[in-house]
């Protein structure tokens, strides 16, 4: 079997793959995987500078003392609002690679990030109105974006194998983009440096993220919109339950991420330099652990990784809220910071689970061998989109359910007492749809000679 080719098409501007067939083996090992392997490097730099301004203001408010005249009750709200644009944009954005081409679009999306940073460089004082701050963090949301572009194009480059691998680090390196600019802020704010400070070492960084993208990537002609596709994935049942379950784990990152330095703030009395010394941990280690969600996934099974860290997430959350009770700042930010972890390998497991999901429904259909995978990847891609902006929804609820916690109470409790209830709903779903086979089923396929139904338990 001729390995197609991997060389840009002459009739195309730019640079394109016209065949790409990552489940041939022979075309993977010749050609296929040190091409994916460049493509998921230089994704990772432009989704990791997305992330980086997405959560840019969570960082800000740490800035915005009382000169700016902003309430906690203001600063939740505007986080909420960067989050709520963060995840709307997810869906066009994850179109818009089959429109534009991956390597296209990775240059845009990266150039697009000017505008929100530039933008807060110039309003960034004292004196701005909140109408204005919040305008201008309405922008970043745009950096949200970039994690489901990015996504769906290198879903593309890898074979069903490796794509718990691929994706979870792909993913990981772009979530690291939040403890990094935390800990970039704990630099500036130590050197007693301003806001402007910070904004202006990312412009730069910026333009690098999208002239590399532009000099080492590659667009696939094979990725086409397909309407057909995304109205399957919307029609199907699996495509709203994983969206439901990366709220949780994702949400919660995200949420969590926006979040963490103004609870440290605002119910343990820290500095902004104090919690700046200790937001970027959760959010480091969250990153890092993503890939190894997608590596036991792919070894165990996304849904037993799944439930059992919906388990572990649940029990964080109670200690969580005895700690917050208690005001004990030493338990709290130890067992966050097991949370954050949690969320990281829950993310991993979860997207690993959709395209075996959608490679389950193929075999069950009757189909084989690369019919299988194509229907897979078909699917799996369309849904992403939408599984990812909907679970991006839930940092919008976290940040929403701390400012009412904070008006309510005066502290996150409230709110923490909330998501242990999710987390618990979140597990019953896991093991209802996923792992759960009926004891009927299971004597009624004994007693046939019918081929057993493909059950999800391994996805």
């Amino acid at each position: 079997m001729t390995a197609p080719s991997t060389a840009p098409a002459a009739s195309r501007g730019g640079r394109w793959i016209e065949h790409w067939d990552p489940e041939d083996e022979a075309f993977w090992q010749e050609t296929g995987e040190k091409v994916a392997r460049r493509n998921l490097l230089f994704s990772v730099l432009s989704e990791h500078i997305g992330f980086s301004i997405w959560t840019l203001w969570s960082v800000l408010v740490l800035f915005m003392g009382p000169e700016y005249g902003l309430t906690p009750a203001d600063k939740f709200m505007l986080t909420s609002m960067v989050t709520l644009v963060g995840a709307v944009v997810r869906v066009p954005y994850t179109f818009a690679v089959a429109v534009f081409g991956g390597r296209n679009w990775t240059i845009i999306s990266a150039s697009l990030l000017l505008i929100p940073t530039i933008a807060a460089f110039t309003v960034m004082k004292p004196g701005t109105s909140f109408s204005t701050f919040l305008l201008i963090g309405l922008l970043a949301g745009v950096g949200g974006g970039n994690f489901a572009s990015s996504m769906t194009n290198i879903n593309a480059f890898f074979p069903l194998r490796k794509k718990g691998w691929a994706l979870g680090l792909n993913a990981g390196g772009g979530n690291i983009g939040v403890p990094v600019i935390q800990l970039v802020a704990l630099a500036v704010i130590g050197a007693s440096g301003g806001p402007r400070v910070l904004l202006g070492i990312y412009i730069p960084l910026i333009v690098v993220a999208a002239s590399l993208a532009a000099i080492y990537m590659d667009n696939l002609a094979s990725v086409k919109n397909d309407t057909g596709a995304a109205i399957d994935a919307a029609k199907d049942a699996h495509t709203w339950i994983m969206s439901f379950l990366y709220i949780g784990t994702f949400g919660s990152f995200i949420g969590y991420s926006f979040a963490f330095g103004q609870v440290l703030t605002n119910q343990f009395g820290r500095t902004p330099l104090q919690a700046a010394y200790l937001t970027f941990i959760g959010p480091l280690l969250g990153s890092l652990i993503r890939p190894v969600g997608g590596w036991l996934a792919d070894r165990y099974g996304g849904a037993k990784i799944t439930l059992y860290n919906y388990v572990g997430m649940a029990a964080a959350t109670a200690v969580l809220v005895v700690a917050s009770m208690q005001k004990s700042l030493p338990l709290f930010v130890s067992v966050f910071v097991v949370l954050f972890v949690l969320t990281g390998l829950g993310n991993g497991s979860t997207y690993k689970m959709i395209p075996g999901i959608f490679h389950t429904k193929a075999l069950a259909k009757g189909l084989e061998g690369e019919d299988a995978a194509r229907y897979g990847r078909r699917l799996s891609g369309a849904s992403m989109g939408l599984i990812g902006a909907v679970g991006a929804l839930g940092g919008v609820a976290i940040n929403l359910a701390f400012r009412q916690s904070f008006l309510s109470y005066g502290s996150g409790t409230g709110a923490f007492v909330a998501f242990l209830a999710f987390y618990g709903l979140c597990f019953v779903v896991t093991w209802a749809v996923y792992l759960r086979r009926p004891a009927t089923q299971v004597r009624a396929e004994a007693a046939s000679e019918t081929k057993p139904q493909l059950s999800y338990a391994e996805v």
